[in-house]
């Protein structure tokens, strides 16, 4: 007998230790990540300045990098390395809860729109290309340029609720693979309720996805952020972020390039750490045949 399950909850469990054992990438990856998230998180601790304090707008403007301030300083005096310490925790948290709301909403209609049967099934799949095929960058644009005001957590919410059709997608079509494997018509015919067989065979079956495409929907919400932020419709200042850090050094990067410099290389390296660790689950996750 073939045992072929597309995605184990068993290897979920079991994955940060193939990682550690099989995967020196992944253990690379996730060490960048924790030595840049643990600053961010102990912001208030390690940033040697208040990162919106503009001590000397004269003296101190854009000075470079020195032992006073590692990372130099803005056109508005302001610390570079402060701002990118606390930025990095803004721009990882709005990731991170955008992420939260994509996940949810995009499992549970993609959950849905796969195990409903007939009219029901269809008209959710019609409604979800019908969003798929809205730019969603071109979408956010024109929601805060029009909403200008927006505050913090109503763009987490907007971020993580542009989001969620792809994932939907992707647990649609796994849930429509479950629904026809030999597990599901097994217990179907030994008299299981359809909700017993959704919630006990289904949806762990679908955890594997989901936390795969959620790895790597951190990173792309991180860039998604700094870009929008970038063009002063994301994070305002004077809070700071990543992508609005990039922006105060963008005029002026030839002769101050340490004020776009270091918040870019944060960015960079952070999005290639979610996106490696992401690879590398994906990888431990995969069917593995066995015959019995």
């Amino acid at each position: 007998m073939n045992a072929d399950t597309p995605f184990q909850l068993d290897a979920l469990l079991t994955a940060p230790r193939r990682w550690l054992s099989n995967d020196r990438s992944a253990v690379f990856a996730g060490a960048l990540l924790f030595a840049i998230a643990l600053p961010c998180l102990l912001a208030p601790l390690v940033a040697p300045y208040d990162p919106s304090a503009q001590p000397d707008i004269i003296g101190l403007q854009s000075v470079a990098p020195s032992l006073q301030h590692p990372f130099g300083t803005d056109p508005y005096s302001r610390d570079v390395l402060s701002r990118v310490i606390y930025g990095g925790r803004l721009s990882l948290a709005v990731a991170l809860f955008a992420t939260i709301v994509s996940v949810t909403f995009g499992t549970a209609y993609g959950a849905i729109a796969g195990y409903t049967d007939g009219i029901g099934s269809t008209i959710l799949q019609r409604i979800l290309d019908a969003l798929l095929s809205i730019p969603r960058l071109l979408l956010l644009i024109a929601i805060f340029a029009a909403w200008r005001d927006a505050p913090l957590p109503a763009f987490v919410l907007v971020l993580g609720l542009t989001g969620w059709y792809g994932l939907a997608r992707l647990v649609r079509g796994q849930v429509l693979a479950l629904k026809a494997q030999d597990f599901v018509q097994s217990a179907r015919a030994l008299g299981a309720t359809r909700a017993r067989i959704f919630v006990r065979h289904i949806l762990p079956n679908v955890v594997s996805p989901v936390v795969v495409a959620a790895t790597l929907g951190i990173g792309q919400v991180i860039v998604l952020e700094a870009g929008l932020s970038y063009l002063g419709i994301g994070v305002r200042q004077p809070t700071a972020s990543w992508g609005n850090i990039i922006q105060d050094g963008s005029d002026q990067i030839a002769a101050h390039w340490w004020i776009s410099f270091f918040p870019g290389i944060a960015i960079v390296l952070t999005v290639m750490a979610f996106n490696i660790l992401g690879d590398a689950l994906l990888r431990a996750l995969q069917p593995r045949k066995s015959v019995i």
